[in-house]
């Protein structure tokens, strides 16, 4: 009896180490009855200083993006699939008069620090964002604010229609400005993942907000992973290191069109655009800029280099926006016009070389931009073969030093860029961002004293339709300068394994991790 036991009781040990084999590495180090912990990897191409998002701090350049998108900060308000404008830590909103604003704020938030958000905090928070932010300070206007329990009172300087988009903006997250900003970037914010840890330029480390005000985080620690090239990042998806990817080059689309892996996809407002230098002896010539706007071909770039994953622009904002591409007039691809152009200038090919010149210059373009937006490159690529043509050589520089390169004009004729041209839904955005003399990203030093009066307009108007025709008129503005070329707006996607659930790609490039997220 005792022989016919052994075998059994091998047999059962042998089953039993099988199952433990197969057991998740989560459980390791387990006691009995304890469960594992969900853990998610997140692979992003964008979140590093190349992108003025050295940190999670709102406060700080362009790093609200990153905390808003990885569900450590929420705004008062925020958009809806179809960019509509809503309440989120606000409840409610009223315009009292043109100049004030009050705002009631959810009841049962508390930051990470365990402070409850309440009226004041929210005050500290908007008048810290102020004085210390020189765009937001420019877009809200901010008179004087007011706190009573659970009511913000804003007053404004001058009427600011738009405020309420502009809330909604990244730099908006509302955060304790009590508990401070650690030595790293880190905020104690409102949303279902507190950061814990942050290496700029590599990783961001979170874990959920278990007193999160707003449903019940699913995953228990995410990291999110800088990962500017995309070789780099088409093999950790590949391998498993990440569980999903945010900027996979579109040669990498093929490997995950199957049933392992998911894709989550909308379009955006994001365009690639290139400013013109208006300090630069070349881009300053009228001529050399409509010959620019006239020898990229587009449609080409978005074919053949985009994959199909855009769609060529022609102004600021897509189609699909009431203001958008449909509603103005641009430069076509038109190589034999723009030759033309060149020549009746006195841009000429004199000594056969294939490049025009004129007193004596070389009709050469220094084309700056930068790698971790990888359609970035490849416009930059496109254009050079077909700015050639027409007699113009361009010079690429792509580097991720280009913000200290920028600031120099000097140093570059035309500088390529990607951006959300209508991150808050509202077309003021990007003329206050971009293209005004008082805006604090007007790369080319462009001015117009037609494009500064309909700013101005735009800025005091409240009715929505007169807004749009404003937009149109802007852009029509900047279009008949050749000030930027607007080559082609995004389809923006991300890949994730299967059993990745709740990531969903929105139209204004936010709200990436949620609290719906789930890993199977």
């Amino acid at each position: 009896m005792k022989k016919k036991f052994i075998p059994i009781l091998l047999a059962l040990c042998l089953v039993i180490s099988m199952i433990a084999g197969c057991s998740n590495s989560s459980d390791k180090g387990k006691t009995s009855g304890e469960q594992a912990k969900k853990t998610f990897v997140f692979g992003d191409t964008t979140f590093n200083p190349e992108n003025s998002e050295p940190d999670v701090n709102p406060h700080n350049s362009s790093s609200g993006w990153a905390a808003l998108r990885y569900g450590i900060g929420e705004t008062l308000f925020r958009y809806s699939e179809s960019m509509k404008i809503e309440p989120w830590l606000a409840k409610s909103f009223q315009l009292v008069d043109k100049n004030t604003w009050k705002i009631t704020l959810q009841d049962n938030v508390y930051f990470t620090s365990g402070r409850h958000m309440d009226g004041a905090a929210v005050k500290e928070c908007l008048e810290n964002l102020v004085k210390v932010h020189k765009r937001a300070a420019g877009d809200l206007k901010i008179k004087n604010i007011t706190a009573d329990g659970q009511t913000v009172t804003i007053v404004t300087s001058v009427p600011v229609p738009a405020l309420p988009n502009y809330l909604a903006d990244p730099y908006g997250c509302i955060y304790d400005i009590q508990a401070g900003v650690t030595k790293d970037g880190i905020v104690s914010a409102t949303g279902p993942y507190k950061a814990v840890s942050l290496v700029t330029g590599q990783r961001i480390n979170l874990v959920k907000n278990e007193k999160y005000w707003n449903g019940k985080p699913k995953i228990d620690e995410i990291t999110v992973r800088t990962i500017s090239d995309g070789d780099t990042l088409t093999m950790a998806l590949q391998s498993g290191e990440i569980d999903a990817a945010y900027g996979m080059p579109y040669a990498s689309y093929p490997l995950f069109q199957n049933d392992k892996y998911v894709f989550t996809s909308t379009a955006t407002s994001r365009a690639f655009f290139a400013w013109m230098n208006f300090k630069s002896e070349i881009t300053k010539d009228s001529a050399v800029r409509k010959a620019i706007a006239m020898g990229i071909d587009k449609k080409g770039f978005v074919e053949t280099l985009l994959k199909g994953n855009g769609y060529p622009a022609s102004g600021v904002f897509p189609s699909s926006f009431t203001f958008g591409n449909e509603a103005v007039r641009t430069e076509t691809y038109d190589p034999e016009g723009a030759k033309k152009i060149l020549e009746d200038a006195g841009w000429i090919d004199t000594d056969g070389d294939g490049i025009r010149e004129k007193d004596g210059k070389k009709l050469v373009i220094r084309w700056l931009t930068y790698p971790s937006r990888q359609e970035l490159p490849l416009l930059a690529e496109s254009a050079q073969a077909t700015l050639k043509k027409i007699g113009i050589s361009v010079e690429i520089n792509s580097t991720a030093d280009h913000n200290s390169i920028r600031v120099n004009p000097a140093a570059w004729d035309v500088y390529a860029s990607a951006m959300i041209t209508a991150p808050t839904g509202d077309p003021e955005y990007f003329f206050t961002y971009c293209t005004l003399d008082k805006s604090s990203t007007n790369n080319g030093k462009y001015h117009s004293d037609k494009l500064e009066q309909l700013a101005q307009e735009m800025s005091q108007t409240f009715d929505k339709e007169k807004r749009e025709k404003l937009a149109i008129e802007m852009q029509q503005t900047i279009l008949d300068d050749n000030a930027y070329v607007f080559a082609s707006h995004l389809r923006m996607s991300m890949i994730a394994k299967s059993k990745v659930t709740g990531l969903v790609a929105h139209p204004c490039d936010f709200y990436e991790i949620t609290a719906n997220l789930d890993i199977n």
